[in-house]
């Protein structure tokens, strides 16, 4: 969500036909993000063999997006100042400044008043990236997203099954009461596996499957079954056992219907 955040203040601002570059600021090493922040000059290391243009350069007249700052190190924290001070950097290996004209947007898990307090993030960056805070609570806040992102993501990834997906009443309900500890990626993965195993019935709680299953979300399966149960048996009985009218009563295809009758034990 951080991303799809600063990327979307990139896209509604003046800068939004420049470059939008973004950096994992916790994937790479002290000496390697240094290189693909400023860029590197020839000969400035061993294997330098060529000029490195850096991030900041690339983002020129554009944004930059710094995730994860609140893991780098003292010695980067006081380049990373000089920037947002000065407007100006030099490469590694570099003594010319090079003037820079960029949008920094900045995004952290990591308590960053509470670095500061113990001495591991400097107050005066912090102030400078402090200019204008949101904050982006995790998704099992978020719980009226829950609707909006599954139809999104059932039609960006409609192309994995054979037909036009159809929700069942109480889905959203249900994956509302989950934590979502990996937040929307784990949403969007959760969405696309249930793609992948969904026939021709609607999409429901059963085609999701968590690790750990809060009690709300397993009292509703329950509820679910439960009924599932029952409908079954009366479409069976009026169907006086006959499945495929049974199912066609249903909606279901009939390999659907026997699938589920044969789980419950009634045929």
């Amino acid at each position: 969500g951080k991303e799809v955040l600063a990327r979307y203040i990139h896209q509604q601002s003046v800068r939004a036909d420049k470059p939008f570059i973004k950096v994992n600021c916790a994937a790479l090493s002290e000496t390697l993000l240094e290189s693909e922040l400023f860029g590197h000059e020839k000969g400035a290391f061993t294997d330098a063999r060529s000029r490195r243009i850096g991030r900041f350069e690339l983002a020129s007249e554009g944004t930059i997006f710094l995730d994860e700052i609140g893991d780098i190190s003292p010695r980067l924290q006081v380049m990373l100042l000089r920037v947002l001070q000065e407007r100006e950097f030099e490469r590694v290996g570099g003594t010319r400044p090079i003037p820079v004209n960029v949008r920094v947007v900045a995004a952290t898990n990591r308590n960053l008043e509470a670095a500061v307090e113990e001495g591991t993030f400097r107050q005066d960056l912090y102030y400078r990236l402090n200019v204008f805070p949101l904050s982006l609570p995790p998704l099992r806040q978020r719980p009226e997203d829950i609707g909006p992102l599954l139809y999104f993501f059932l039609k960006k990834y409609r192309h994995l099954t054979a037909t036009t997906p159809r929700v069942a009443e109480g889905l959203v309900e249900a994956l509302q009461v989950n934590d979502w500890p990996g937040n929307i990626r784990e949403f969007e993965n959760m969405v696309q596996r249930a793609l992948v195993i969904v026939e021709d019935e609607p999409l429901g709680p059963e085609h999701f499957y968590f690790d750990v299953m809060p009690t709300k979300r397993s009292t509703f399966r329950q509820e679910k079954e439960k009924s599932q149960l029952q409908a079954i048996q009366e479409a069976l009985e009026q169907s006086e056992g006959n499945c495929t009218r049974a199912a066609r009563a249903m909606g279901l295809a009939r390999t659907t219907f026997t699938s589920r009758a044969k789980k419950f034990g009634l045929i």
